[in-house]
């Protein structure tokens, strides 16, 4: 933890599901492999410096003392961006072809960029994205500005 509070810094993003194997599995059709570090009871996931682990929904919702989420939507999305518009579409067909449901096709956005959502199994939502107002390093990693200055 800094100085000042809580340095800006996301390590996991845990996702609670109805059966660790079977989504498990599906983000290993997706092509990405299991740490060694996982077990029967959780999976784990490096995405390029971020954990993406896979637990029980009703054990994670006991681990924070909340009552489970229902399948509603869970007002989170999480994104993966890509180089281009043919990426974002060969991106969606892959996990369609891996087992996700497509929830938006790919379009034009309000915004200016090219993008669409597919599901995985526990209906987490995945918005597969082209930003050309922003780029990636290297490694994948999106590159946003330098924070403002104050003045």
């Amino acid at each position: 933890m800094a100085a000042t509070g809580l340095a800006p810094r996301l390590n996991i993003v845990t996702l609670g599901v109805a059966n660790v194997q079977k989504s498990r599995a599906f983000y290993e059709a997706l092509g990405w492999r299991a740490s060694s570090a996982s077990r029967d009871s959780i999976a784990f996931f490096d995405l390029g410096g971020v954990v993406l682990a896979l637990f029980n929904r009703e054990n994670l919702a006991d681990d924070a003392t909340v009552a489970p989420a229902g399948d509603g939507f869970r007002a989170v999305t999480l994104a993966h961006n890509v180089e281009s518009d043919a990426e974002v579409d060969a991106a969606l067909a892959h996990a369609e072809r891996s087992g996700a449901r497509i929830v938006k096709p790919a379009s034009k956005v309000f915004w200016g960029g090219y993008s669409g959502y597919f599901s995985d199994p526990d209906g987490h939502l995945w918005e597969v994205a082209h930003n050309p107002f922003t780029s990636l390093d290297g490694q994948g990693r999106l590159q946003l500005p330098p924070p403002e200055l104050a003045s």
